[in-house]
């Protein structure tokens, strides 16, 4: 029988996500997991972010935040911007402490990661009992991108660009790629 401590991992099997958010002249970056597909029309998406973190501070105030799919090449990336709060570097951000370059957004405040194969540029829904309860978030996703190398015409194709293949976190740092389609 499995420990019911680790029930989630069965379920936490979509891409580990950057979450990136700005509010007054401030950015912050975070790794997550836990992000869902909400609805098609118009597209809706869930999101947990701890009420600890300072991504949550600045998505909150701004209303708005980034979902970033990265890729293998960026792993290493990934597990630093996870590691440390934006809060323990005072006078600088993780974007400057990793040397992370950023896209501007089209419609929302946050930067975007450059070289992940995807972004979504979210506005919040207001849903204080499930933001406040359960650190759920639901939001719009109001402009979307993608890198045409790995995804076009709706559909995911890895095939010839291994190291563009989206990552999944499973537990205790360990990582591992979309696979093959069948």
């Amino acid at each position: 029988m499995l420990d019911i401590k680790h029930v989630t991992r069965l379920l936490n099997h979509g891409p580990t996500v950057i979450i990136t958010s700005a509010h007054d002249g401030k950015s912050n970056i975070m790794a997550a997991a836990w992000v869902c597909a909400l609805d098609f029309n118009p597209p809706k998406v869930t999101v947990v972010i701890d009420s600890k973190t300072y991504t949550r501070e600045l998505m909150e105030a701004e209303g708005t935040f980034a979902i970033n799919l990265p890729c293998v090449q960026q792993i290493e990336m990934v597990k630093k911007v996870g590691s440390i709060s934006g809060r323990d570097l005072p006078g600088s951000d993780k974007f400057a402490e990793y040397g992370i370059e950023t896209l501007a957004a089209q419609e929302i405040s946050a930067p975007l990661v450059k070289d992940c194969v995807a972004w979504l540029e979210c506005k919040i829904i207001p849903e204080p009992h499930n933001q406040n309860t359960y650190d759920l978030f639901i939001a719009e996703v109001i402009a979307a991108h993608a890198d045409a190398r790995v995804f076009s015409d709706g559909q995911w194709h890895f095939e010839g660009h291994d190291e563009l293949r989206t990552i999944h976190h499973i537990a205790g740092g360990v990582f591992f790629a979309t696979g093959q389609a069948y």
